[in-house]
């Protein structure tokens, strides 16, 4: 109750003081992604996912290209299941159970062109040591869902190094309304891939080198944002490796009692939401749906994002 009450009378200080100019150069924030937001009676596929993150504005010295400069912090939990948390057989594992943690680091460089790169390095366990089951199962104990079943095929530990690089850019802009440019590039030997897309916003937003759109919602100098709108981002992306589906890329078959599946090589997303930045807080909402990753899915899979970050000087 203490919490919501703080968070009220924040976002109303916000909104009276915004006109202060000093920047906000940190935040810190949580996101949680679970199929149950959508409330559609599902418990399947990517399942859950936690986030924790913390972002640092660096000073810039040369300031004729690059406008904004962000070092970022994060600590990860993403818990995928087959088609249900009940499983009776192995061949009722259309999409393995697994589990991801990892702890990153990014580095985010954004120019006054309003283009952006962005590298990260993430290292962490799939398998056991992820501790997927022991979470799903603390979450449905404390709302008391029914406790699963399935996890003793999960895919087995096996340590993680993934490298990723981001391209976004802006494509055009008509008074409330634009459009951006995604592309991104995964290696590593948990997840080796790459995707194209773009992101539709409509409402007031703020430039590519200082927005949620391109998680540069802080910034060493100039005013802070403040932005209002919905988006919707359609993503193509191309699946060469995926260790929570194949299991290690350095086994020759799977390990005992691990079912492991195909990949599809296509996977085609959507996501559709909505944002808010104003004060201190960064808050983001919206829904993902995602065609199968896996051959031997029976069916698609969508789940709910929510975000919030706190900005701070």
């Amino acid at each position: 109750m203490k919490f919501y009450l703080f968070f009220i009378i924040s976002l109303l200080v916000s909104y009276w003081a915004i006109a202060q100019n000093k920047p906000y150069k940190n935040e810190i924030g949580i996101q949680t992604d679970n199929d149950g937001y959508l409330a559609r009676g599902q418990d399947r596929y990517y399942t859950a996912g936690n986030f924790l993150y913390f972002n640092h504005a660096l000073d810039i010295k040369d300031t004729s290209r690059l406008v904004n400069k962000i070092l970022g912090f994060e600590l990860g939990q993403k818990i995928y299941t087959a088609q249900s948390g009940i499983v009776l057989t192995p061949n009722y594992v259309d999409r393995p159970f697994a589990g991801y943690l990892y702890v990153g680091s990014s580095l985010n460089l954004l120019y006054k062109n309003e283009h952006n790169l962005k590298f990260e390095a993430q290292m962490g366990f799939v398998g056991p040591h992820a501790y997927g089951k022991e979470t799903q199962d603390l979450i449905h104990k404390i709302f008391g869902f029914y406790t699963p079943d399935g996890w003793e095929y999960q895919i087995q530990n096996d340590f993680e190094l993934n490298l990723s690089a981001q391209y976004n850019g802006s494509v055009f802009r008509i008074d409330q309304f634009d459009m951006a440019f995604n592309s991104y590039v995964n290696l590593g030997t948990g997840i080796t891939g790459a995707g194209l897309g773009a992101t539709f916003r409509l409402g007031t937003f703020g430039p590519l080198y200082n927005s949620i759109s391109t998680t540069s919602s802080v910034s060493a100098s100039g005013k802070p944002t403040r932005e209002l709108f919905l988006y919707y981002k359609p993503l193509l992306n191309l699946v060469a490796y995926d260790a929570t589906i194949q299991g290690s890329m350095f086994t020759s078959g799977p390990a005992s009692g691990e079912v492991v599946r195909t990949i599809e090589p296509v996977v085609l997303s959507q996501q559709i939401g909505g944002d808010l930045v104003i004060g201190h807080w960064v808050i983001d909402a919206s829904a993902i749906f995602q065609s199968h990753t896996t051959k031997e899915m029976f069916k698609t899979e969508q789940w709910g994002s929510l975000s919030f970050l706190y900005r701070f000087h």
